[in-house]
Protein backbone atom coordinates (compact mmCIF):
# COMPACT_ATOMS: atom_id res chain seq x y z
CA UNK A 1 0.00 0.00 0.00
CA UNK A 2 0.90 3.11 -0.81
CA UNK A 3 2.20 6.04 1.93
CA UNK A 4 -0.62 8.10 0.85
CA UNK A 5 -2.96 5.56 0.75
CA UNK A 6 -1.98 4.47 4.04
CA UNK A 7 -1.97 8.08 5.72
CA UNK A 8 -5.48 8.02 4.14
CA UNK A 9 -6.19 5.07 6.31
CA UNK A 10 -4.83 6.55 9.30
CA UNK A 11 -6.95 9.46 9.01
CA UNK A 12 -10.23 7.37 9.60
CA UNK A 13 -8.96 5.04 11.78
CA UNK A 14 -7.66 7.47 14.35
CA UNK A 15 -10.27 9.27 15.20
CA UNK A 16 -12.95 6.53 14.52
CA UNK A 17 -15.52 6.96 17.74
CA UNK A 18 -17.53 3.81 19.14
CA UNK A 19 -20.90 4.47 19.65
CA UNK A 20 -22.23 6.49 22.58
CA UNK A 21 -23.41 3.77 24.27
CA UNK A 22 -19.83 1.94 24.44
CA UNK A 23 -18.19 5.55 25.01
CA UNK A 24 -20.17 5.62 28.46
CA UNK A 25 -19.56 2.03 29.51
CA UNK A 26 -15.71 2.54 28.48
CA UNK A 27 -16.02 5.34 31.05
CA UNK A 28 -17.92 4.06 33.81
CA UNK A 29 -15.98 0.98 33.61
CA UNK A 30 -11.92 2.53 34.17
CA UNK A 31 -14.24 4.45 37.11
CA UNK A 32 -13.80 7.74 35.36
CA UNK A 33 -16.45 10.61 35.75
CA UNK A 34 -17.10 12.79 32.78
CA UNK A 35 -15.13 15.51 34.46
CA UNK A 36 -12.04 13.60 34.86
CA UNK A 37 -12.22 12.55 30.83
CA UNK A 38 -13.04 16.45 29.59
CA UNK A 39 -10.16 17.67 32.00
CA UNK A 40 -7.59 15.58 30.36
CA UNK A 41 -8.97 16.21 26.95
CA UNK A 42 -9.28 20.09 27.24
CA UNK A 43 -12.78 20.35 27.31
CA UNK A 44 -15.94 21.11 29.47
CA UNK A 45 -17.61 18.46 30.93
CA UNK A 46 -20.66 18.95 29.11
CA UNK A 47 -19.02 18.41 26.40
CA UNK A 48 -18.51 14.75 27.32
CA UNK A 49 -21.88 14.35 28.35
CA UNK A 50 -22.95 15.25 24.84
CA UNK A 51 -20.70 12.84 22.87
CA UNK A 52 -21.88 10.27 25.32
CA UNK A 53 -25.17 10.92 24.70
CA UNK A 54 -24.72 11.22 20.75
CA UNK A 55 -26.44 14.69 20.88
CA UNK A 56 -22.85 16.07 19.11
CA UNK A 57 -19.52 15.17 17.71
CA UNK A 58 -16.43 16.15 18.73
CA UNK A 59 -14.44 18.54 16.66
CA UNK A 60 -11.19 17.07 14.79
CA UNK A 61 -8.78 17.57 16.88
CA UNK A 62 -10.64 16.51 20.46
CA UNK A 63 -11.74 13.68 18.21
CA UNK A 64 -8.64 12.56 17.51
CA UNK A 65 -7.60 12.74 21.57
CA UNK A 66 -10.77 11.38 22.40
CA UNK A 67 -10.57 8.12 20.06
CA UNK A 68 -6.95 7.56 21.22
CA UNK A 69 -7.90 7.89 25.41
CA UNK A 70 -11.86 5.19 24.17
CA UNK A 71 -9.25 2.21 22.19
CA UNK A 72 -6.84 2.83 25.45
CA UNK A 73 -9.45 1.81 27.54
CA UNK A 74 -11.11 -0.63 25.06
CA UNK A 75 -7.76 -2.51 25.44
CA UNK A 76 -7.78 -2.38 28.93
CA UNK A 77 -10.99 -3.70 29.28
CA UNK A 78 -12.39 -5.13 26.03
CA UNK A 79 -15.49 -6.56 27.65
CA UNK A 80 -17.29 -2.90 28.08
CA UNK A 81 -16.39 -2.51 24.50
CA UNK A 82 -18.69 -4.93 23.32
CA UNK A 83 -21.74 -3.57 22.20
CA UNK A 84 -24.72 -5.09 24.80
CA UNK A 85 -27.90 -6.22 23.46
CA UNK A 86 -30.90 -4.27 23.93
CA UNK A 87 -32.63 -5.08 27.08
CA UNK A 88 -36.60 -5.14 26.72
Amino acid sequence: MSDPLRRLDALVDDDTLPSPRIRQQLRVTAGLTQAEVSHAIGVKRVAVARWEAGLTKPHRGNRLKYAHFLRRLAEKYPAAAQEAPDED
